[in-house]
């Protein structure tokens, strides 16, 4: 599975991001849980002592408007004592409605709250104790006063509760901090830890690469860094290599290159010839050779015989581009010597143009009186007068199409052959090899231009 460096550079943040999602659950489920005490505190705790306090208030008012009916024997106080024990009971009601009522003394205090209203409005029904006397203040004070002990511990139990409850929501806080600090620090310790392997993994081959390409600079293209890794550094490594590799084919062709002509030399032909014929290609391997060169050298100079030379390289460059196709390769053995190695279909139209253009513009580096003469006089070494012709070209081909018994050996030995015999015919020659009944020459288009078939 490939894990390129996006995800390594993104893995470090795995852990924390992994402690901050049980973070928010953690904190979700504490403020849910604390949302619930506090919800639990105000609707049952809070509200039991408010309740608690109403009714307790509840009870002065009926005590104050039972004593004042007694007296006055009022309609009014009568119903005001009325209206109160309705907000009595409906307290009491709202209490009985809380979750933990069943602890509370409910039921007592509702028979002892009705004692207290019987014994206010109806006297008959309190066994005849009359209003004001000492057996009725007694009995009135005690249902009182135990009235009000009973809604003093309601107040007492719901202020217990709310402190029990206040306790555990501060556990529950202190319990969440600790938990989310122990995972805040595993999270940043793992989070370290995978940050410190990872960026020392990444430097380490990093590291490696530039010692490869230092190594690779300094002309050593045989160091191959291993870099295994799954990534975008195990795929630069692959690259370096094939750049290490290409680069030292290019060194290779630089040295073999003709420093004149920068073209492939003698090795790099010998070697695409080889690679190819070995493919069983249909090709054409031709020969290209200058006639009459030493002698225009001997005449003009060096310099001019290099400026022929890169003439005719111009010459076969723009006739392959023109006549050829991507793989054909140019190279230039050396001197006047150059190599072609294209399609057996296309070769034909190749070389007829390079030996007509050559033809049409050697005349010009010739100097005038040469020109008008058609040859260079000159001695040869036992002092004699000689004349040498205008430069010709002789090119040798041979054709391989796809006999597997074809090698590069033999392949330069037929052409060497060839060349010989083109060059000991007069102008510009193409010789093409028919190993059966030897070369015939044949006269072509061109009138300089003989093909051996």
């Amino acid at each position: 599975m490939r894990f390129g460096l996006e995800k390594k550079i993104i893995l470090p943040y795995l852990p924390i991001f992994l402690v901050i999602i049980a973070i928010a659950v953690l904190s979700a489920r504490s403020l849910d849980e604390l949302k619930r005490i506090n919800r639990s505190i105000l609707e049952e705790d809070t509200f039991l002592i408010q309740a608690a306090d109403k009714m307790e208030e509840a009870l002065l008012a009926q005590e104050s408007y039972g004593r004042r009916y007694q007296i006055l024997n009022s309609r009014e106080m009568l119903d005001l004592f009325r209206q109160r024990e309705r907000e009595f009971y409906e307290l009491a009601d709202k209490v009985t409605a809380l979750p933990s009522s069943e602890n509370l003394p409910l039921q007592e205090l509702r028979a002892l709250h009705a004692r207290f209203s019987v014994l206010y409005t109806d006297a008959a029904g309190a066994a005849t104790i009359s209003p004001g006397s000492g057996e009725f203040d007694e009995l009135a004070g005690s249902l009182f006063d135990r009235m009000t002990a009973l809604l003093n511990l309601m107040i007492q139990a719901g202020e217990e509760e709310q402190l029990e409850k206040m306790e555990t929501a501060n556990r529950i806080g202190i319990k969440s901090f600790q938990i989310t600090a122990l995972l805040s620090l595993l999270g940043i310790i793992m989070g370290l830890g995978a940050a410190s392997l990872i960026t020392r993994s990444l430097a380490g081959t990093i590291r490696r690469l530039k010692q490869a390409t230092e190594i690779i600079s300094a002309g050593k293209y045989d160091h191959c860094p291993q870099i295994d890794t799954r990534d975008e550094l195990g795929e630069l490594a692959g690259a370096l290599r094939l750049m290490a590799s290409s680069l030292s084919r290019i060194e290779q062709l630089s040295l073999d290159s003709n420093p004149l002509t920068r073209m492939p030399g003698g090795l790099a032909i010998e070697n695409t010839l080889s690679m190819r014929l070995a493919e069983n290609a249909n090709l054409a391997f031709c020969l290209v050779d200058l006639d009459n060169f030493k002698s225009f050298n001997d005449r003009y100079g060096y310099a001019r015989g290099n400026d022929v030379i890169l003439a005719t390289a111009a010459i076969i460059r723009t006739a392959v581009a023109e006549h050829g196709g991507e793989d054909d390769f140019i190279g230039h053995i050396g001197g006047d010597d150059f190599a072609v190695i294209t399609d057996v279909r296309t070769y034909e139209a190749l070389c007829r143009t390079i030996i007509k253009r050559f033809d049409e513009s050697i005349v010009a580096f010739y100097d005038e009186a040469d020109r008008a003469r058609g040859y260079i006089a000159a001695h040869n070494r036992q002092g004699r007068q000689m004349t040498f012709p205008i430069m010709s070209m002789s090119i040798a081909a041979v054709i391989a199409d796809g006999n597997k018994g074809m090698n590069h050996i033999k392949a330069g030995e037929i052409a060497a052959e060839l060349k010989a015999y083109a060059k000991s015919l007069p102008g510009s020659v193409l010789v093409r090899d028919r190993r059966e009944n030897g070369p015939v020459p044949e006269s072509l288009d061109h009138p300089t231009l003989r093909v051996l078939q």
